[in-house]
C-alpha cells in the first residue's frame, strides 16, 4: 500500500544547527501517527516542510507517490489543499465571524458557505449559534473547537495537529482528544499530530514515533510504547530528570 506520507532522508539546516539530519518516515492511510519529542527538535519544522512552507535541504517528501518537495506556483498550492491544519494558536481571523472562518476557503454562494460552516460546527459540538459570533467572543476550547471545524471543511485526505492541547485546561483537553480521534475514525482521515503531551498521545494515536538529534529514533503501535526498551523515550514518556537526554524534559 502506497503511504499517505513518506519522507526519506530529509535533512534541513539553520544556519550551524541541523534541526533534521536525515529523517524516514511513512504514514499509512487512515492511520493517526503521533511525533513526540523535546522542545526544539524539529517537530514543528518537520510539519513545515511536509506542507511546503520550509525547502528542504535534501531528501524526499512524498504524499500519495507524488513528491512534493520542491513544488512551486500552483502545484505546491493543489498540494496544500489535501492537507488541513489545526495550528497550534488556531490562527483564526480575529476580524471574521466564525462562519467566515470556516469556510474561508471554500468556494460557492455565502448562504451555501454558511450552511457548510454549521455542519462543521455541529461535527465538532457547537450549535449554529456560535456561527456568527467573533473570535474574541469564544472561550479557549471553542476558538480550538472552531479551529478544528475549519481544518475539516474542505474534507482533506491528510490532517496535521501542531500540539492540539496548549493552553487548554485538563478537561477541554480531553475534549479535543476525544474529538480529534472521533473525526479522524470517522472521516477515515490520514493524521500526523505533534505533541509533549502524553495524554493526547494515549487518545489521538495508532502510532507513536519519537523525534530527537533530527532523526526518528524510534517508531512502533502505541501498545508498544510503554513496553519500549529505547532509553530516550523511556526518558521522555516518563517525564524523569534523570536519562540521556540532556536539559530539561518538556512535559
Amino acid at each position: 500500500m502506497t503511504p499517505s506520507i513518506a519522507l526519506s532522508g530529509v535533512a534541513k539546516r539553520f544556519g550551524r544547527r541541523q534541526v533534521l539530519d536525515g529523517v524516514d518516515l511513512a504514514v499509512q492511510p487512515g492511520t493517526s501517527l503521533v511525533i513526540i519529542g523535546g522542545s526544539g527538535t524539529g517537530k514543528s519544522v518537520l510539519l513545515k516542510s511536509i506542507l511546503g512552507l520550509i525547502p528542504i535541504d535534501a531528501g524526499s517528501i512524498r504524499v500519495d507517490g507524488q513528491e512534493v518537495a520542491g513544488l512551486r506556483g500552483a502545484a505546491l498550492a493543489a498540494h496544500r489543499t489535501r492537507i488541513g491544519m489545526l495550528f497550534q494558536g488556531g490562527a483564526l481571523f480575529d476580524s471574521l465571524s466564525v462562519w467566515r472562518n470556516i469556510s474561508f476557503a471554500l468556494g460557492g454562494s455565502a448562504a451555501n458557505r454558511r450552511a457548510v460552516a454549521i455542519d462543521n460546527l455541529a461535527r465538532v459540538g457547537l450549535g449554529a449559534e456560535v456561527a456568527d459570533l467573533k473570535p474574541s467572543e469564544l472561550s479557549g476550547g471553542m476558538l480550538k473547537r472552531v479551529a478544528l471545524a475549519r481544518a475539516i471543511a474542505a474534507r482533506p485526505p491528510i490532517l496535521f495537529f501542531d500540539e492540539p492541547t496548549t493552553g487548554l485546561d485538563p478537561i477541554n483537553a480531553a475534549k479535543i482528544n476525544n474529538l480529534i480521534r472521533t473525526l479522524v475514525k470517522d472521516l477515515k482521515i490520514t493524521a500526523l499530530t505533534i505533541t509533549h503531551d502524553m495524554t493526547s498521545v494515549r487518545v489521538i494515536a495508532d502510532k507513536v514515533a519519537m523525534l530527537h538529534a533530527g532523526r526518528i529514533i524510534w517508531q512502533g503501535p502505541l501498545a508498544a510504547l510503554d513496553g519500549c526498551d529505547n532509553a530516550y523515550v523511556r526518558q521522555f514518556v516518563t517525564g524523569s530528570a534523570e536519562g540521556p537526554i540532556g536539559g530539561l524534559v518538556a512535559s
